[in-house]
């Protein structure tokens, strides 16, 4: 099963936030992932057992894995477009 992980600065509040929108539309569009919500000081332990990763915070370090803009799933500005991403790297 695909991993996805989205991170924020304490991994409470706005990444499972993120989080809970992304299983939603994975669930609705029939997508298996398992998606984790973690804080970014912990991102380096979860970043290369994923496949996607979510950003919610300013990126300072680029990793080898494809990384969308979690702001778009927060506010839903750009959500469609972040989504159809997310959906071709998950299938």
């Amino acid at each position: 099963m695909k991993k996805v992980i989205v991170a924020c600065g304490s991994g409470v509040a706005t990444s499972q936030t993120v989080a809970s929108k992304v299983k939603r539309v994975l669930e609705e569009k029939k997508v298996r992932a398992d998606v984790q919500a973690v804080d970014i000081k912990s991102l380096e332990n979860y970043i290369k057992s994923s496949d996607v990763y979510i950003s919610i915070t300013k990126n300072t370090k680029e990793y080898d894995i494809p990384t969308l803009n979690g702001i778009a799933f927060l506010t839903g500005m750009g959500i469609e477009q972040e989504t159809q991403k997310l959906l071709d790297l998950l299938k």
